[in-house]
């Protein structure tokens, strides 16, 4: 089992890693774990998410409360959308919140990641919808991701960003890598005339072929 410092040493890489990968601006994005049923680590407010250390992390319950934070250092802004999803997903060990750019620009424009144009994006993401928008750092954003949290396993958030999560921070931080590409495919395919989509008998077999993937349900139903 990773103690409390490994597990800071993980944010901080994540943090590194999707602001060297121009998911993030400035001091943009956050990132949090869940350590027990009531207490989660999470990245500071105000702070690059590419310059962490460690002692940066702070810890909080499952209200938000602050439990230990070094300095200044206060949680995230946004802690409120990431305590909706450990609430309503127990099986949820890690959130990931960026501003990818071609992922944001779909959201910006309204438009959900819901064309099955590539097998593995099918498997790993099912699709990917548009939350309504909400004022960050208040319960609006919260209430808007809640309807999608069970069926969906990343999610857009209108004029704002996206939202992944999974049962580690790397698989956590793989799956906004996967919503990136998802988009960025789609956005190169309409701009060559339109995304030819996988047929649905298709996208059947892919899960015959890969039985140990969860098919997500919105698949299911088409």
């Amino acid at each position: 089992m990773l103690s409390d410092g490994d597990i800071k040493k993980q944010i901080c890489e994540m943090g590194k890693r999707i602001y060297d990968k121009g998911m993030v601006a400035a001091n943009d994005g956050n990132i949090s774990f869940k350590i027990s049923d009531n207490e989660f680590l999470c990245t500071p407010t105000g702070v690059s998410k590419g310059f962490m250390t460690p002692d940066y992390i702070c810890r909080i319950d499952g209200e938000g409360n602050i439990l230990h934070a070094n300095g200044s250092f206060k949680p995230s802004s946004e802690i409120k959308m990431h305590l909706r999803v450990y609430a309503m997903r127990p099986d949820i060990k890690a959130v990931v919140h960026a501003h990818p750019l071609y992922a944001t620009g779909f959201a910006i424009a309204g438009i959900p990641l819901d064309k099955p144009i590539i097998s593995e994006a099918v498997l790993s993401l099912g699709t990917v919808p548009i939350a309504p928008y909400g004022t960050p750092s208040t319960s609006e954003i919260p209430d808007a991701i809640t309807p999608f949290l069970q069926k969906h396993e990343a999610i857009l958030l209108a004029n704002h960003g996206a939202l992944t999560y999974a049962d580690s921070l790397i698989e956590a931080y793989l799956k906004m890598e996967s919503v990136e590409f998802y988009a960025q495919l789609l956005f190169i395919a309409e701009q060559l005339g339109g995304a030819k989509e996988i047929p649905a008998e298709k996208i059947e077999k892919l899960y015959e072929i890969k039985g140990q993937y969860k098919m997500p349900d919105e698949i299911k139903e088409c």
